[in-house]
């Protein structure tokens, strides 16, 4: 998956924004202001993804391209290498899980927003 795709995907999501928070390079996908996925424009070397925690220890056990998260709560984030290893599907169910666990997190009104745009 390429940059372009992975903001296509990411955008796809109700409510998804792009900004761009922490500096001019760092692009950060939001829903209601709670980020779910974050990348480098510059490099585009790493993915930086929400996750269960327990679930983030098994992606790493399983997939040597998913590390802690950089840069960020490594019990919460992982980061996927994007030198292809992983395929477009999974990086998308991961992707959608990431924006899932936020959309769960936000209070039920603003959840019952997003169901309805």
């Amino acid at each position: 998956m390429n940059i372009e795709e992975l903001r296509d995907y990411c955008l796809s999501m109700k409510g998804a924004e792009e900004k761009m928070p922490f500096d001019n390079k760092t692009l950060v996908f939001s829903v209601k202001g709670k980020m779910f996925c974050a990348t480098d424009v510059e490099d585009y070397e790493l993915i930086n993804l929400k996750c269960n925690p327990e679930e983030a220890i098994l992606l790493r056990e399983k997939y040597e391209d998913v590390i802690p998260g950089y840069y960020m709560n490594k019990k919460h984030w992982n980061s996927i290498k994007t030198n292809g290893s992983i395929s477009d599907t999974l990086l998308e169910e991961w992707i959608r899980n990431s924006y899932n666990l936020v959309v769960a997190a936000l209070p039920k009104k603003v959840q019952k927003e997003l169901a309805e745009e």
